[in-house]
């Protein structure tokens, strides 16, 4: 059913939000290349990229750091967000502008949680709990990321949260309005449903290094299929045992 949805997606909209979250991806490449930015010197020159690719807190700032944790949470998210775009197109009545502005108030709660993670990693930093390139150094840190991302995975919140990204065409016949900013504000509150969903795994970033390319590619993933409801059933709990098992594995591999 989703597959048929995607083939239908080819209006201008679609293919500006494909580019953006391709190009969002392409930067935080280049970003992930930054002990070596002159690898790619040859597209742009090598001062450019040594700028773009210092996300080392001491050098970035928080700027910088805000902005890696912008372009990762819409690299991320976004296509996380498919489904519920797709749904809301084929309501009667929505129009292009509709999704824009959904898919707008999504990226908006995201960008507050971006904010608050670049604080978090410039703060644990600071007090050395992590390296430059926003992994863990602390023992105690790891372990406790992990299992309390494993116990989230049973949470009731994260169930309830869940439900609704799982059934996007029930939230938007619950909360369709005919009024101008009816799509913002569904946007806003489905940004709100999915922080709930997922904030424990993206501080997962945090165990793997904020820049691991690989990390981000597997947690992306994991993250679209718990939001589908076939496959994302037999994901969470799962998931959230080999967390918990992770976690205590490390602590009892380093900490005993």
């Amino acid at each position: 059913m989703f597959a048929t949805r995607i083939r239908t997606m080819g209006g201008w909209h679609w293919l500006a939000l494909f580019g953006l979250i391709l190009a969002a991806w392409v930067v935080l490449y280049a970003m992930s290349l930054n002990s070596d930015p002159r690898d790619l010197s040859a597209l742009y020159g090598a001062q450019f990229w040594a700028a773009l690719c210092t996300v080392s807190p001491d050098v970035a700032g928080f700027g910088k750091l805000f902005l890696m944790w912008g372009l990762m949470s819409a690299a991320m998210m976004a296509p996380t967000f498919l489904p519920a775009l797709a749904t809301y197109e084929e309501l009667p009545g929505s129009e292009a502008r509709g999704t824009t502005e959904l898919l707008t108030g999504y990226l908006v709660i995201w960008g507050g949680f971006s904010l608050i993670a670049a604080g978090a990693q410039l703060t644990l930093f600071i007090y050395g709990f992590v390296t430059p390139t926003g992994q863990s150094i602390s023992i105690w840190l790891t372990a406790a990321l992990l299992i309390l991302a494993g116990l989230y995975q049973f949470s009731r919140f994260k169930d309830a949260c869940l439900s609704k990204c799982r059934m996007p065409l029930t939230f938007f016949m619950e909360r369709w309005r005919d009024t101008r900013w009816n799509a913002l504000t569904m946007g806003l509150e489905l940004g709100f449903v999915c922080l709930g969903c997922c904030w424990a795994l993206m501080l997962l970033g945090f165990v793997g290094g904020t820049m691991n390319m690989l990390w981000m590619g597997i947690a992306t993933l994991l993250m679209t299929f718990e939001k589908l409801p076939d496959i994302g059933r037999v994901v969470t709990k799962p998931l959230g045992l080999l967390l918990i098992a992770a976690g205590f594995a490390y602590l009892g591999a380093f900490a005993l």
